[in-house]
């Protein structure tokens, strides 16, 4: 179905459309072979809370942004290359429903769908276009290098390393991009250099930092197997909070979060309600 659609006139109307409501602010997204194979609002757990997003899955790549006015403005657009990408289901926790991780070299994190229903439709459209992109192009995934699903401020009141350090509005939190987990800033000093995320040295915790030297005089094989599982000190509060769907304590206030970990996402549109969308397929 989705080479019947490649060079249809329909096909051609709905990526333009799509290009239009991210107006200059986004990417071209007219590709020769390209297909939108279907689009849907998604809720996407933010470092600050749950918000809506709207997803547009390609047959090649998934692209999401923030909601502006709903079916006619985009912004933040942000794209998956789907041959890299893979999914995990997560459990139900409270609200929190119908969720699965979408992990990825560059990117990784977990959206909800309104209906089981929907949810199933999501990952096998996904799934299905993923197998179809690597057989294709005669690849294979690899895992070693997925950057980790952060977990949310409000799922940690102290520090996830040293496990003594309470956040407050002059002790803020921060977050390792090796493991994900919330740290302090005594316990994030370091910074490594993990170039499917960026190309300047981003911040690691005590734990990864450990990893990662002494990893340093080993082959690159070693190193992608060694410094990917997750940290010894943090390793049960990351592993039961992923599995339940991040259950969110109490916190004072937002601003607790390091300026310098702000996820660019979060930066609010004027939104105009939350759509109760379906999972819209088109082929």
């Amino acid at each position: 179905m989705v080479d019947r659609l490649v060079n249809s006139e329909s096909n051609t109307r709905r990526i333009a459309c799509v290009e239009q409501c991210f107006g200059s602010s986004g990417q071209p997204l007219t590709v020769p072979g390209r297909v939108l194979v279907g689009e849907g609002v998604l809720t996407k757990m933010c470092r600050k809370k749950p918000k809506p997003r709207q997803f547009f899955l390609f047959n090649d790549v998934l692209v999401y942004g923030n909601i502006v006015i709903n079916k006619k403005k985009y912004n933040q657009q942000h794209i998956m290359e789907l041959e890299d990408v893979k999914i995990e289901s997560v459990e139900d926790c409270g609200n929190l429903r119908n969720g699965w991780k979408l992990i990825s070299p560059k990117k990784s994190f977990v959206v909800y769908a309104a209906t089981a229903v929907e949810k199933s439709q999501w990952i096998s459209h996904i799934q299905k276009c993923v197998s179809d992109l690597l057989n294709k192009r005669g690849i294979t995934q690899n895992t070693s290098d997925d950057s980790p699903v952060w977990i949310p401020d409000s799922s940690a009141t102290k520090c996830m390393v040293c496990k003594r350090s309470q956040f407050s509005m002059l002790n803020r939190r921060h977050h390792c991009r090796k493991c994900g987990v919330v740290v302090c800033n005594e316990c994030s000093k370091n910074r490594w250099l993990l170039p499917q995320q960026s190309s300047k040295p981003l911040r690691v915790c005590l734990s990864c930092f450990e990893k990662l030297s002494n990893s340093r005089s080993q082959s690159d094989q070693d190193i992608n197997a060694t410094v990917t599982e997750p940290c010894v000190t943090c390793d049960e509060d990351r592993a039961s909070l992923l599995l339940m769907g991040f259950p969110a304590p109490a916190v004072t206030s937002n601003d607790e979060s390091s300026g310098s970990d702000s996820d660019e996402e979060d930066d609010d549109a004027v939104y105009q309600g939350i759509p109760e969308d379906q999972f819209q397929s088109y082929n």
